[in-house]
Parts: C-alpha cells; structure tokens; sequence
C-alpha cells in the first residue's frame, strides 16, 4: 500500500536494492524467447555477436568510433550511396542512417539493403530512420527554368502571387499553386522566400491572389520554397507523395525511426501512427514550425523522438531565437525521457571543404553541452565532396569533448521520475554506478524501457543495452550512452550477466577484471518495462566482487 514515491517507499527500496546487489542473479527468460519472431525481426545471429567467429572485426584505428556517449546521423545522397562508402561512413562513426525522401522513395531501397548487410558482416546494430517530406510549398514557374532563369525584385515594389499556373512569372507576378495558402494568408503576414533570402509581407488580399509589398533586393526563379513564419496552414502533415512514399516504405524497406516534417500540434503525429498501424518503427518530430514551439510539450509526449531541424526554424523565426529554443527542446525532451537530435548546417563548410571552421566545431560542442542524445549531418554526408571525413571530423569532436575531465566532473541536472519502481530503480541504479565508479551499466531490457530511462539520467558512463529484439536494439542505437547488443534467447538463464559482460569486454567497455559493472533486470521474467532487480557485478566472469559494499 506504499505509494512509490513516499519517503517510506524509497528508504525500503534502497534496502531491498542493497540486498540485491550481494544476491545471486536470477534467471531471466524474455518473453521473446517464447513466442513466434515478428515479421520483421531479422535472424538474431545477424546483429547478436561482435565476436562471433563469422562476424568481421571493426578496424583497429576505428574502434574509438564506439567509445562516445553522444550519437551521429548521417543522411545518405547522391555522394554516399555506393556501399562502400556507407562502409565508410559506418566505420567513421555513423551510428544511424537517414534516408531522405524529398525527391522518393524507390532509390533507399538498395541502401536500407545494404546497410542490414552491414549488421550481418560486424555484428552490430544500425539504426534506419526514414525521413518524409511533408507540406513543403514552391512558387510557380518562370520562363526558361532549365536555364536558371532568375527575376530581379526590388526592395518596396509590388509583387503578386496567384493560382494562375498557365502563365508565367515574371517581374510583377507568379503563381502560387496552394489555393490553402492563399486562403490562410492574412495582411501584414511574412512569407519567406528560398530560406529567407528575400521577404514579402502581404499588403492586400482577394479572391485566389495577394498582393505583397517587397522588403529586400533579391531575386526569384522556378520553383523556391517559401516558409509562413506567421500564417497555420489547415490540413494534413502528410501530402499524397507522403503517403505514396509511406507505404512503400512498410512494405518493402526495414526502418527503425521514422521522421515527420513541419509538425505543428499532436496530431500530427497521431494521424501518423495510425497510417502505421502495428509496425515497430518509433516515430520523431521535426521541430521546425513556430506553432510546434508553442506546442512543444504535448508533441514531445506522442512522439518517441524530437529532432531540432534549425534549418526551417531559423528561417521561419529570428535566427537569434534559435540557439534558445534549441536548449528548450532539448531540455523538454530530456525531462520527458525522450531522445534529441541537433541537426543541420553542423559542418556546413565541408560541403566544399576537407577541413571545418572553428565554429563549427564549437556548434557541435554546443549541442553536446545542451544535452543533445545525437548530432546529425545533412549535406554534408548526402551530396558534399568529403562525406567520410565530414563524419570523422565529427566523430573526432564528440570523442574529444566527452574525454575533457572538466565535461566529466559536470553533475546533469535531477529530473524529476515518473513516480514508478522502476524509474526510481532506475535513478538509483544510476546513483550506484557513479558512487562506486562502476566502468558500465549493463541493462537487460526487452521493450527498451529501462534504457531509455538510463539513458536520461545521463550517467555519462557506457549503458550496455542486453536485449533479445533486434529491432530494440536498432531503435536504441540513437540514445545517448547506449550500445545496444542482441543477445541470443538459448543465451539467457543462470549466466545471463557473464554473457552482458562478455558482450561489454567485446566493445570494449571494460579492460580490467576489477572493473566494476552494475546490473539490472525485471521481474517476473521477461515482463517489459518492469526493470527492479540491481545486480553489482565484476568483470571477472561476471560475479560479485569481493567485498562489495553500498556506498562510500
């Protein structure tokens, strides 16, 4: 009858975790273990073992690619799509690969094939998130566009924008083919034309047109984007291209993420779920919208994810806001227990360049210290000349950031539980970890639960992720600390934890056998998110240590 968060509740607790830390570990038996394998769950050898006998060692001079708390994603293009070079990539430090589908869907096909491939040659889990276009609007068409064609605008003069697609634009008008815009349009509202490179505000409105008045020299050619910074749209999140490139997604690419563009309330999210039905794939917001800040906390409690998309939000707002709201987004999805990627323009000059700016460099920095669970490339990976040392470069940042003793001695911020056993286990197993300098937790996990709740408590340690679904264990691979391993169900029993620490020495999480490790688990076996069991073990075959104690 105790309420989990009572002062009385939690002195016990500590006791019972006590007691357990000095206690035999019991068999656990995942539920997976006993029921038929989801269409979608690939043979466990295929991801389970980085040191299987059939499973190729990541080079020697890489292996500190793995040893990062924070994440990288890296957008696959024209420039990385070749296999050898999403190899590279992987090797460089790309812990998920996103695919784009602003220009389709069939081309990802070979790729997702490829990068499944990857999971099978090095035994390790790679995340897929699939990346949809939604409502992104263009203006119409100018003469000669193949040429390029571009009209000159002056700061002041009239410009009007219309439904009439069969007529060119010229110097004093050009279609507008969204009759919703139109519609939403209001005088005195902004719109932001090819990333802001000019502005239009609307000074009159009537049937199917508006009439702006110019704010800046610029030009305008064929089909540039255009953003509302003060205008809702009404409607879908999802255009027909989207749903078209949605299912074939379910039906023929192996995705783990799944990313929505322009998100501006929940339901979005909502209508996106329900378009997946049963399939797996966790679903993450682009925050990129005005109207997504001011509903920032209820899209963060749908969704499984958030990623900052700074491009389109610093356009449709200040750019000056935009370091702020980064640090808000970051900070919500972290009290709620969800992961954050930091994305766009992150090493925008190695598009052309092999070398970034120290800037740059900062920015990632930056994102690490806001609390960011991954960082992501765009460009730079997709379609510039240095995609692989545009990862390394990186890779080399993070790993350098995370090693400062100053970044490590940094206490996180509490936040607050959910009132639960197994957060507050969980918070507590965290606690333990950093009072007796443990090398690594170890958490069995079968829906990934408990490691998301680790996870935030941003132990700032390695979280060995133990789990018999390969499809956990991909979706993981974006959590902050997390390596996640598929354990072989035949595996789990009496000698579960000797076969986590077996799989930590393989990943070099630990490399002396007083290496401390703390451990936890659920009861009854196997049950998902039921985490309260807490193991402190040595490397040394997986056993207590000698002498173990709670506390200083």
């Amino acid at each position: 009858g105790l309420r989990p968060s009572s002062p009385t509740a939690m002195k016990l607790l500590h006791v019972l975790l006590a007691l357990a830390a000095l206690a035999p570990a019991e068999a656990w038996v995942p539920r997976s273990a006993l029921r038929p394998a989801s269409r979608r769950v690939l043979p466990t050898a295929a991801v389970s073992s980085p040191a299987a006998a059939d499973v190729e060692q990541i080079p020697s001079s890489a292996v500190t690619r793995f040893r990062k708390g924070v994440k990288q994603v890296a957008t696959l293009g024209p420039k990385s799509f070749s296999k050898e070079m999403i190899e590279k990539l992987f090797i460089a430090g790309v812990d998920v690969f996103r695919l784009n589908l602003s220009h389709g869907a069939e081309d990802k096909l070979e790729p997702a094939q490829t990068i499944r491939e990857l999971e099978a040659k090095y035994g390790r889990p790679i995340g897929v998130l699939i990346d949809i276009q939604g409502p992104k609007h263009r203006v119409g068409m100018f003469p000669n566009p193949n040429e390029g064609t571009k009209v000159s605008l002056t700061k002041g003069q009239s410009y009007t924008f219309d439904l009439n697609t069969d007529e060119e634009g010229d110097d004093t008008r050009v279609s507008l083919p969204h009759p919703e815009v139109l519609e939403a349009l209001e005088v005195g509202h902004r719109v932001l034309i090819d990333d802001g490179k000019m502005t239009v505000t609307v000074t009159e409105k009537g049937e199917g047109w508006v009439k702006t008045e110019v704010m800046n020299d610029a030009t305008i050619s064929s089909r540039k984007g255009f953003n509302l910074p003060d205008t809702y749209v009404p409607g879908s999140a999802l255009t027909p291209k989207d749903l078209e490139d949605l299912d074939y997604c379910l039906k023929n690419i192996d995705f783990d993420w799944v990313a929505l563009s322009f998100v501006q309330q929940k339901e979005d999210i909502e209508q996106l779920r329900k378009l997946m039905g049963d399939h797996p794939a966790k679903v993450l917001a682009k925050i990129e919208k005005p109207l997504a800040i001011d509903n920032l906390e209820s899209i963060v409690d749908v969704c499984d994810g958030i990623m900052v998309a700074r491009g389109d939000l610093g356009v449709e707002m200040f750019p000056e806001d935009v370091p702020m709201l980064q640090k808000d987004i970051i900070d919500e999805c972290r009290l709620q227990g969800k992961p954050v990627i930091v994305a766009t323009q992150m090493l925008e000059s190695m598009i052309d360049n092999p070398a970034p700016t120290r800037a740059e460099c900062s920015d990632i920095l930056t994102a690490i210290f806001d609390g960011a669970d991954a960082v992501m490339l765009s460009g730079e990976s997709a379609a510039g000349k240095y995609p692989e040392e545009s990862v390394a470069m990186q890779q080399k940042v993070i790993s350098r950031v995370e090693s400062d003793k100053r970044w490590l001695a940094r206490e996180p911020d509490a936040i607050a539980g959910d009132g639960t056993f197994s957060d507050a286990l969980m918070k507590s197993a965290t606690q333990l970890s950093r009072t007796m300098k443990a090398k690594a937790m170890i958490v069995l996990t079968e829906s990934g639960l408990s490691v998301i709740r680790a996870s935030r408590e941003r132990p700032d340690m390695p979280i060995l992720a133990v789990t018999p679904n390969p499809e956990v264990a991909r979706a993981l691979t974006l959590m902050k600390h997390v390596y996640p391993v598929v354990m072989d169900p035949k595996d789990y029993g009496e000698a579960i934890f000797e076969h986590a620490v077996e799989a930590a020495k393989n990943l070099k999480l630990v490399d002396s056998p007083e290496d401390i490790l703390i451990c936890t688990a659920g009861l009854p076996h196997g049950t998902a998110g039921a985490a309260n069991i807490i193991q402190v073990i040595s490397a040394e075959a997986g056993k207590p240590p000698v002498g173990t104690k709670i506390g200083n």
